[in-house]
């Protein structure tokens, strides 16, 4: 082994790119393959999302009404009909708490619940959520059950 025939090690090297902006004699120097002038060919260049050449980009091209509250809190809803088939699948028996719903993934870990009044309840359940509709609530206690709010 001399210096004329060095080689890395087999495995340690991934990149076999050539190199750019490393002089003339490397066959990649000058411009760097990056072409003449522009915004491209500028160093610190990134595109904007959604940018379109100069042409107004469709998301400023599309009229925009209505009004989003910045402060609205969405709820992952549960119906009566899901706990009780809960129930029926032999998931739950007494108690129905967050990590109960999510673990049967009805809900992710990050959501919050709301127990809606769809369907009908049979079993006696202690359902805790996030919030209960109405009729919810009271189709609950009327089974015998208990809503307990977080």
């Amino acid at each position: 082994m001399n210096l004329s025939n060095l080689q890395p090690a087999e495995g340690s090297t991934h990149n076999q790119n050539k190199r750019v902006g490393r002089g003339e004699g490397s066959g990649k120097g000058g411009t760097a393959a990056r072409g003449h002038k522009g915004a491209k060919s500028r160093s610190g260049y990134s595109k904007k999302i959604g940018f379109e050449g100069g042409q107004m980009p469709l998301q400023r091209r599309v009229p925009k009404f209505g009004f989003k509250n910045i402060n609205r809190v969405e709820y992952q809803g549960v119906n009566l009909d899901t706990l009780q088939s809960l129930v029926d699948n032999g998931i739950v028996t007494d108690t129905v708490d967050f990590s109960v719903l999510v673990g049967a993934r009805l809900v992710t870990k990050n959501e919050l619940v709301k127990v809606l009044g769809r369907g009908e309840l049979k079993s006696k359940l202690k359902v805790t959520a996030h919030k209960f509709t109405a009729t919810a609530k009271a189709a609950i206690e009327a089974a015998g059950g208990e809503a307990v709010t977080l």
